[in-house]
């Protein structure tokens, strides 16, 4: 699985050559506690097995980084619509899961709006319409005739 955000900046600067804080100072992390930043990343799990990954590959004269997910910068420029862009990002397998739920949750809006969306009383509005209509309703006034010449 691919990394993201931080932790993939932090993995790179370490493979360039940086130390462990300087890799976090160039992956974003503050100054102060970069350190321990640094000592914690280096042993996550996900970014353990990166590095091993890309330095064996890198061992075996291969020079390459491991392949990565094919849904890059490329992919997303691909789309003019944002909503078509969300639903390739969800269903693509390669796309970490958190990633994936992100674009999920940018997307909910889209398929399913507010309840209430025109405001309180709006809503309210329309739910007394809705629950005096029906087959029970009261029937309109007759019409009548009012000063009229024959």
């Amino acid at each position: 699985m691919a990394l993201a955000g931080k932790k993939k900046a932090f993995a790179e600067a370490v493979l360039k050559g940086f130390s462990n804080k300087e890799a976090a100072i160039k992956a974003g992390y503050s100054a102060a506690t970069a350190s321990a930043a640094g000592s914690r990343l280096v042993k996550d799990p996900r970014v353990a097995e990166h590095l091993a990954a890309v330095r064996d590959v890198t061992a075996k004269g291969g020079g390459a980084e491991p392949e990565m997910p094919k849904f890059g910068l490329a992919a997303a420029l691909q789309y003019s619509d944002p909503k078509a862009f969300l639903l390739a990002a969800i269903n693509d397998p390669d796309i970490e899961p958190k990633e994936r739920i992100n674009a999920a949750k940018a997307l909910l809006p889209i398929f399913h709006g507010k309840v209430a969306d025109g405001g309180k009383k709006e809503g309210q509005k329309t739910a007394a319409n809705k629950v005096a209509g029906g087959k029970f309703a009261s029937a309109a006034p007759p019409l009548k005739l009012v000063g009229g010449n024959r």
